[in-house]
C-alpha cells in the first residue's frame, strides 16, 4: 500500500477541516482528490506529506507512519503544493541543483538532466525561473518533486491557471509518471481528472462522500441518465411519452429524441419493443454517461 489514511482528523478552532476519513491507494494508481474550496483536500495532502500534524488518526506512506519517522517518509514523497514555492531569481538548473543538494543526491548533474528531460523542460532550462510562463514554472515544480525519485507524488492543483495546451502537456507528464509511481492529485478542472484517473475520491466539508472507480460512480449516481434515439421514420411524441421508464422527452430533430430516465437499460428495451410494435427501424440508440461534473455537483451540493 503506497498511501494509507486511517481515521484522519484535523481541527482548526471549532471547525473540523478533516473529519475521521480513511482511504488507501495502491502503487501505480492515479487518484483524483476532489472537493469544493475548503472541503479539506489541501489539509489532507499536507498531513500525508508531513507538512502539518493530524489531531487524530494516522497517515502511512509505503508502510511507514508519517510523523513517527518524518524524514524517512518525506524521502518517499514528491510534493507540489498549490502555491508552487520557487525562487524566481534562480536559473532552472541552479534551482534544481539546490534541491538536489538538499536531498544529498549523488551524481546530481545526470539526475537533473534526466528530470529536465522527463518534464520536457530542456528548451527553457537556461532561463531564470521568473522569466518562465506559468506552465513551465509548474514543470519546474514537478521536476523538483521528482528529483529524488520518490515512490509517491502528491500534486495539489498542478494544472491551475494553465492554458489548454499547457494542461494537455502537464497531463501527459503526470500520466507517464504513474507507470512506476503512485499519484494523488487534486484539481478543480474535472475534465482533466476524467482524462487521467480511473478512480476518484470526493471530500465535502471534511467527510469523504465518494471513493470508487469513476465508471462505478457514473452507474450508481442518482442523476438522471440521458438516452438519444433516432428512428428511420416518424413517430408521434405521445407514443414515446407513454413508455414506463421515461421521465421526460426532448425532440432533437424530426426523427431523433433525447430521453431522460433513471433506468437506461429498461428504457432501451421498451424503445426496441416499441419499434417492433410500430414497425419502425431504429437508426441509433445510445446512452450518455454521467460526467464527473454531474457526480461532483450531486455529491457536494
Amino acid at each position: 500500500m503506497s498511501i494509507s489514511v486511517t481515521n484522519l482528523t484535523k481541527i482548526y478552532g471549532t471547525q473540523k477541516a478533516v473529519n475521521n476519513i480513511s482511504f488507501n491507494i495502491n502503487k501505480g494508481e492515479i487518484v483524483g482528490f476532489l472537493g469544493p474550496n475548503g472541503a479539506g483536500k489541501s489539509t489532507t495532502m499536507k498531513i500525508i506529506t508531513g507538512y502539518i500534524e493530524a489531531d487524530g488518526g494516522k497517515a502511512e506512506v509505503c508502510g511507514e507512519v508519517v510523523g513517527t519517522n518524518s524524514l524517512s517518509t518525506k524521502k518517499k514523497i514528491g510534493y507540489l503544493p498549490e502555491a508552487n514555492p520557487l525562487y524566481f531569481d534562480m536559473y532552472v538548473r541552479e534551482y534544481l541543483e539546490f534541491i538536489a543538494g538538499i536531498h544529498e543526491i549523488k551524481n546530481a548533474k545526470a539526475t537533473i538532466e534526466a528530470v529536465i528531460d522527463t518534464v520536457k523542460l530542456k528548451l527553457e532550462a537556461n532561463k531564470k525561473i521568473g522569466q518562465l510562463s506559468k506552465g513551465y514554472k509548474q514543470r519546474v515544480g514537478i521536476a523538483a518533486a521528482l528529483i529524488h525519485d520518490p515512490e509517491v507524488l502528491i500534486l495539489d492543483e498542478p494544472t491551475s491557471g494553465l492554458d489548454p495546451n499547457q494542461i494537455v502537456e502537464i497531463r501527459d507528464v503526470i500520466k507517464n509518471l504513474s507507470r512506476d509511481k503512485t499519484v494523488l492529485f487534486s484539481s478543480h478542472i474535472l475534465q482533466e481528472v476524467e482524462a487521467m484517473c480511473d478512480r476518484v475520491i470526493i471530500i465535502n466539508r471534511g467527510n469523504i462522500v465518494a471513493d470508487d472507480l469513476l465508471s462505478n460512480l457514473q452507474k450508481s449516481t442518482t442523476t438522471q441518465q440521458q438516452i438519444v434515439v433516432a428512428f428511420k421514420g416518424s413517430i408521434q411524441l405521445e407514443e414515446l411519452s407513454a413508455l414506463n421508464n421515461l421521465i421526460s422527452t426532448k425532440q432533437l430533430s424530426t426523427f431523433s429524441f433525447q430521453l431522460s430516465t433513471d433506468n437506461a437499460d429498461a428504457l432501451k428495451k421498451e424503445i426496441l419493443q416499441l419499434s417492433i410494435d410500430k414497425n419502425l427501424d431504429v437508426v441509433s440508440l445510445q446512452s450518455t454517461e454521467h460526467s464527473l461534473e454531474d457526480i461532483f455537483r450531486e455529491l457536494t451540493n
